[in-house]
């Protein structure tokens, strides 16, 4: 069995190129497109696990029936749920509102039906991870939930329950970690989690558990600096309670291809394997499958499955965890102010930026908030394309003000030890940074003189001043330039502020 998986392929939206894939020269992926994605990044790409997203998008619930029909001969070579991985992200628990998380359960249930009638060796569909985990109560809740309904599922469709209790015995609930307390908090959801499974699943000697950080919304709620050292905080807290346990610990990181979301891209390989060393599992999002050149993509997943199972957690101390935790409210003081007063401004840009698939809507009957403080803001992906849009790399806001901090508290050292990448991360976004454009946003919202002032602190922890370092940042810079006077205009040009917008996304090899 090929496990844990190591690559990741993921739905999220945030690539600027069209896929090389599509036919019809459009970057939109439909849920339509989606069954044929899934096929070929298994079949042209060395992915070994695909995440099927039942939260915040629509979704084809036929996948099972399609994939068996669609690509027969590739999953009897390579069997889903031994070599190759499908896994739910079923929606957060939320008692009020549980019908997709129901849909998605039975859905489990029917694919290890349809295994069984085909032939199949084993369940294709094992796991579930569960976004917007803070408890080990929802956990165990959703656990129980799914057990109780497979075992009505069971007494009404089974006379012969042993490939049914095939799928019951293999199941994960693995936590999703999205929030900064909750990272540095972690043994109080993964301990009592832990001891429950361990005398419930005896495979856990063998097969060990999972554990899925968030990487992008930590770093919307909180800026770059403390979502980075939360999972720092939070790899080596998992790391060090399985040792105690007798289990191995299998973490998954959820990142995108820009600094601000986790800069795991195809040219940026050995930064992020030694910042997130430990990680067993990258997710691979759009954008780093299809904005940069098939041979670098193919490469760069190679390295990953070769390096990442080397790489080894490096233990916190209690003493610096208590530090990094203090770093991480000094920055995150200096961020929520900022976002809040930038909030109006950034909504405004949102929409000239354009969808790449089928998401729920941010708000409405279906829809669900993502927010900084008092106010409501759009998901990572289109935060970070409306920053960088108008050249204002978010990386920038606050870090600054927070360096300078730190250094005043003598815990810059220590910032720099556990986040490694933090120059070049820094470095990386300051290529898109227009100055122009801060200068004359400043003069109209005072915000914008603050982050003047990061600039003016980053150029100094630095050493040199941030610019662009080649034709493609400056004709970005320009892009950039034409986007902030457009949108100034009093009906700006939606259609000509989208291709601008999109223009700059595939220089930067990212939407967001």
């Amino acid at each position: 069995m090929n496990w844990p998986p190591t690559t990741m392929a993921t739905q999220h939206p945030d690539n600027a190129c069209v896929p090389w894939w599509k036919k019809d020269g459009s970057a939109f992926v439909s849920t339509a497109d989606e069954i044929g994605e899934l096929i070929t990044l298994f079949a042209e790409l060395p992915i070994d696990e695909y995440m099927w997203d039942w939260e915040g998008k629509y979704v084809d619930e036929a996948v099972g029936e399609k994939l068996y029909a669609q690509a027969q001969e590739l999953f009897k070579k390579r069997p889903l749920g031994q070599e190759l991985h499908l896994t739910f992200r079923i929606p957060a628990f939320d008692g009020a509102k549980m019908h997709r998380m129901a849909r998605a359960f039975m859905n489990m249930l029917s694919l290890s039906d349809l295994a069984q009638e085909i032939g199949v060796p084993a369940p294709p569909v094992h796991e579930m991870f569960l976004p917007l985990t803070t408890s080990a109560e929802q956990l165990l809740k959703v656990r129980a939930s799914f057990l109780q309904v497979a075992e009505f599922h069971r007494a009404i469709f089974h006379e012969n329950a042993k490939e049914h209790d095939a799928l019951t015995a293999a199941l994960r609930v693995t936590p999703l970690v999205e929030d900064i307390a909750s990272m540095f908090g972690i043994e109080k959801i993964l301990r009592p989690y832990w001891q429950h499974l361990q005398s419930e699943v005896p495979a856990l000697k063998e097969t060990g558990l999972r554990l899925f950080l968030a990487r992008s919304d930590p770093a919307l709620n909180a800026g770059i600096v403390p979502a980075v050292l939360a999972i720092r905080a939070a790899l080596s807290t998992a790391d060090a309670l399985g040792e105690e346990l007798g289990i191995s610990v299998h973490p998954i990181i959820g990142t995108g291809s820009l600094p601000f979301r986790g800069s795991v891209n195809p040219t940026y390989t050995e930064a992020f394997l030694q910042q997130y060393a430990g990680v067993r599992t990258y997710s691979i999002q759009s954008a780093f499958r299809y904005d940069y050149p098939h041979e670098d993509v193919e490469r760069a997943l190679e390295e990953i499955k070769r390096e990442a199972p080397r790489r080894q957690v490096e233990r916190v101390s209690s003493q610096d965890l208590a530090s990094l935790r203090r770093i991480a409210e000094m920055f995150t003081g200096f961020w929520t102010g900022s976002i809040e007063a930038l909030a109006q401004r950034i909504n405004a840009i949102a929409r000239f930026i354009p969808s790449r698939r089928e998401r729920l809507q941010h708000i409405g009957l279906f829809g669900y908030n993502r927010g900084v403080g008092s106010v409501t803001l759009p998901r990572a992906i289109t935060f970070t394309a409306a920053l960088y849009s108008i050249g204002v790399p978010p990386e920038l806001i606050a870090t600054g003000r927070g360096i300078l901090r730190a250094q005043e508290e003598g815990l810059l050292p220590l910032l720099e030890r556990h986040y490694p990448a933090l120059r070049a991360d820094l470095k990386h976004a300051g290529k898109y940074l227009n100055r122009e454009n801060l200068g004359l946003l400043a003069k109209e919202d005072p915000v914008f003189r603050e982050i003047e002032r990061d600039v003016a602190a980053i150029d100094a922890f630095l050493g040199s001043p941030m610019a662009p370092q080649n034709e493609r940042h400056l004709i970005h810079r320009n892009l950039s330039s034409t986007i902030l006077q457009r949108l100034h205009a009093d009906l700006p040009d939606a259609q000509a502020l989208e291709r601008d917008i999109v223009e700059a996304a595939v220089l930067r090899r990212s939407l967001g």
